[in-house]
């Protein structure tokens, strides 16, 4: 059977909100919803689940933190100043663990740098955001200051498009 889009445009977010719990209650499913900010509240009243950029982020901090590691005992303990120690405060040069003290700032800068650096990338990859790639969204006009609630529906559509009068869309709109 021929699947039926129908476009749900609001112009209040509370609106949304609420006929977004309405919908569901009846056990419509809803695709996307589009936004021009975000709408708190949202995402539990679609049913999406927790992300694990969390998760992410420990493990880009992880691989930070190692570099920082790698890079002070290269810099300044093994590699290129082996033949020329540095004597800085009067610290000793030949371990790393008797100087960590002093490289705690820099540690924790690396740490939060590649987190925060190596999450966005992956945020942006994960959601289709890089450069290049087309847009989706299905009316302009959610960039500036409407919410669209889209629904796909095979079959009667005739409940569907009463249910989005009933809770609030200004305007539905259809794509076959």
């Amino acid at each position: 059977m021929n699947k039926t889009t129908i476009y749900g445009i609001f112009d209040d977010e509370e609106v949304l909100l609420s006929s977004v719990k309405e919908i569901r209650s009846n056990e419509i499913h809803i695709k996307e919803v589009y936004s021009p900010f975000p709408v708190h509240g949202l995402d539990h009243a679609l049913g999406i689940k927790e992300t694990r950029m969390a998760i992410t982020a420990f493990i880009y901090g992880c691989i930070g933190l190692t570099f920082g590691i790698a890079l002070i005992y290269y810099i300044m303990i093994s590699g290129i100043y082996k033949s020329w120690p540095m004597n800085i405060g009067g610290k000793p040069n030949w371990t790393l663990y008797h100087n960590l003290p002093a490289f705690v700032p820099v540690l924790f800068e690396l740490t939060v740098l590649f987190a925060g650096h190596l999450m966005s990338i992956t945020f942006f990859i994960r959601c289709g955001l890089f450069p290049g790639n087309p847009e989706v969204s299905p009316d302009p006009r959610t960039t500036d200051d409407k919410f669209l609630m889209e629904i796909e529906v095979d079959g009667d559509i005739s409940k569907v498009k009463k249910m989005l009068t009933k809770t609030g869309a200004t305007e539905i709109n259809l794509k076959e």
